[in-house]
């Protein structure tokens, strides 16, 4: 059964986790961290998608953000899809992400 969409009206507040497959890295390096922080920030700027925080760990990612009027799934993607292609530049093969969690708060 295909999971059902979560809450995700424009100001609704997220708690996702980005997980590597397998516990792998996907966060090789500072050029990695760099290049992930620089996406989501000029994402979030294109999309009106405020992040209140973020960590960056090797094997993981955590973000809190509200999600802006495209809504949380069209945001990660474009994230998540442009992160991937990046990280291919040193030949990788397979998959590099294994979920996508998100939690929904209200304030």
């Amino acid at each position: 059964m295909a999971r059902q969409a979560g809450l995700d009206a424009p100001g609704t507040l997220h708690h996702v986790m980005i997980q590597g497959i397998e516990g792998k890295a996907i966060l090789r390096d500072n050029r990695d961290r760099r290049d992930f922080v620089f996406r989501f920030g000029d994402l979030s700027k294109e999309t009106g998608t405020p992040i209140l925080a973020w960590a960056l760990l090797r094997n993981h990612v955590r973000l809190l953000l509200f999600s802006g009027s495209p809504g949380l799934a069209l945001f990660m993607r474009r994230l998540l899809t442009g992160y991937a292609q990046g990280f291919n530049r040193i030949p990788y093969s397979g998959t590099l992400l294994t979920r996508l969690t998100s939690f929904v708060g209200f304030v």
